[in-house]
């Protein structure tokens, strides 16, 4: 059995605040000798893809004589994810032949909301979104690096998805919201905050989306082929005919005439993360990641010729809360190798409080998208920053108004919850310092010297800056300006909270992996995570739900694609 069986059994958990409500994130190869596929070769040769063999490895090989099993389906789909259920429930509803297999002896959890373009139920709210501009700032924030028309696929059918998941999630109590976002300029340079975002009520309470999703295949005669993990696609001269997986009873072939890979990113590989998000690591300090998700079916892709995504695109929160004096980056080495946090997300690090370096002193705008300040941190002593707040944060969050998984600190703060009860792990811990004086929180700190006159010296510029309602420095708008004079000061180091990769197997509008010559390989289809074309260099924070919106329509297209329902 190998190792990615042996993980059987853990599944996707997190949160993220959204809307009325906190939902979703979660906390962390086979060798051989058969030749690699020629996408993979192509990596290895352009080297741009760093260390390129320290981490691609090669494909394994099984002889025929150890495939105790056989079987044949249309269409297979490898991972029980977003993705992946979404394509079986939509394959189920369409009466396909097909086989969903997942390496884990459950589904995996859904942060339960999804951004949606003009939904219904955002267009009775007057939340139409302008298409057009949605894309252009999509591809502005990628710099260009993605395929406008893999983008228009979750642009266009977002909302008809959005009607076929709630019809079942209807079925289970479960009550849809839309996150309209306040109307005002925000990051410093007036992002685009388009109506996206939709959540059902009690996310915390079962059943979860892909738990709903699966009671529909398996109330509709499916099966869902838990403990199976990926070993290699089946493919020769270009196509792919299906995959051989590993189980509890042996090597099962299962062959098929179109194969989805949905197996998510690779966060949780710190080989891949070492050589392909150096950036990344640069600034992060804990995880907040699905520890399943390592990267084998993205491996498993190019093996058989696809191409991946020649730049990085993390996805990465500014709230890795650590002690003082603790740097960004991995802690042991190998597999072994993890970032230092224990809190997997402390959320009020996302809110525009004063933020400095080890040398005391701003250094950034801190009204800006989450991985914004993290990658400017990583330019910064150590990779981290400190956020310090007073007596006042509570109305100080209520006016900052922040959007997303942010804006959970802003209605914990309106249902009265006391900022110590809202940063209760960190304070409890001894991450978070708190000091009756400003001097007494420099020392707690770990500010010395030079750098605790230059701390205490920034927070009178600071509050001169507050009262002139102008922040001269770095441009940050006067409502997200906030005073530093009322007991108790609060401050606490961070570094970023690594959630998942986001540069994957390039693939076409029908989510139809590529080659390295932008050819389609024959029979391979990827969404999610594992695939690419989309994002690059960043997750982009103002367009809320983007990610997890995107993974759901693109399985849900696959299916409706094979089936002709398109």
């Amino acid at each position: 059995m190998n190792e990615q069986t042996k993980r059987a059994g853990l599944s996707r958990r997190g949160f993220l605040g959204l809307g009325a409500l906190a939902a979703a994130g979660s906390v962390m190869g086979l060798a051989g000798c058969a030749p690699q596929g020629q996408g993979a070769q192509a990596v290895a040769e352009e080297g741009s893809q760093g260390a390129a063999v320290d981490w691609l490895g090669a494909e394994p090989e099984i002889a025929a004589g150890d495939i105790v099993k056989t079987e044949d389906t249309d269409f297979l789909i490898v991972g029980a994810g977003a993705a992946g259920m979404c394509a079986a429930g939509t394959a189920s509803d369409l009466g396909m032949d097909f086989i969903l297999c997942e390496k884990n002896d459950s589904v995996q959890e859904t942060r339960e909301y999804l951004g949606v373009v003009n939904s219904k139920a955002a267009l009775a709210q007057g939340g139409e979104v302008d298409t057009m501009k949605l894309l252009n700032e999509l591809t502005r924030y990628a710099s260009g690096k993605c395929r406008q028309d893999v983008i228009k696929v979750w642009i266009d059918e977002s909302a008809e998805l959005l009607d076929w998941v709630d019809a079942k999630m209807q079925v289970t109590g479960k009550q849809l919201v839309v996150d309209m976002p306040l109307a005002h300029a925000t990051g410093g340079t007036d992002y685009y905050l388009p109506v996206l975002q939709h959540v059902w009520l009690t996310p915390y309470e079962p059943p979860i989306r892909n738990e709903v999703l699966q009671a529909s295949i398996e109330e509709a005669g499916n099966q869902i082929r838990f403990r199976h993990a990926l070993v290699k696609l089946v493919h020769d001269d270009g196509k792919v005919t299906g995959a051989i997986f590993d189980t509890d009873d042996g090597y099962v072939q299962i062959n098929a005439k179109s194969t989805l890979l949905a197996t998510g990113g690779y966060p949780a590989n710190p080989a891949m993360m070492r050589a392909l998000q150096p950036s990344a690591l640069a600034c992060c300090t804990a995880s907040s990641y699905a520890i399943n998700d390592d990267g084998y079916g993205l491996k498993a892709g190019m093996w058989a010729g696809g191409a991946k995504d020649p730049d990085a695109a993390p996805m990465i929160f500014d709230r890795g809360a650590v002690a003082p004096g603790v740097d960004a980056g991995y802690v042991g080495e190998g597999d072994k190798a993890a970032l230092p946090g224990t809190i997997f997300q402390e959320n009020i690090g996302s809110q525009p409080f004063m933020k400095v370096n080890r040398n005391g002193v701003r250094f950034a705008n801190e009204s800006t998208p989450y991985d914004f300040l993290c990658f400017q941190a990583a330019q910064q002593p150590g990779g981290v920053w400190c956020q310090v707040f007073d007596g006042n944060a509570s109305e100080d969050i209520l006016r900052f108004s922040t959007i997303g998984c942010s804006a959970f600190a802003n209605q914990m703060m309106a249902l009265g919850m006391p900022v110590e009860e809202f940063c209760k792990a960190a304070l409890g811990q001894g991450i978070m310092q708190k000091a009756e004086t400003l001097e007494e929180l420099a020392d707690k700190l770990g500010f010395e010297g030079e750098a605790k006159r230059a701390f205490l010296d920034q927070v009178e510029r600071y509050n001169a800056q507050f009262d002139a309602q102008k922040d001269d420095d770095f441009g940050k708008e006067a409502y997200r300006l906030s005073a530093l004079r009322t007991p108790p000061f609060y401050g606490c180091w961070f570094g970023g909270s690594m959630l998942t990769t986001l540069d994957g197997l390039r693939i076409n509008k029908d989510c139809q992996v590529l080659d390295a010559d932008d050819q389609v390989i024959d029979g391979l289809y990827a969404a999610g995570d594992v695939s690419g074309s989309f994002f690059s260099g960043n997750y982009p924070e103002y367009i809320v739900g983007c990610a997890s919106g995107r993974t759901s329509t693109q399985g849900r297209h696959v299916a409706r694609f094979l089936a002709g329902d398109l």
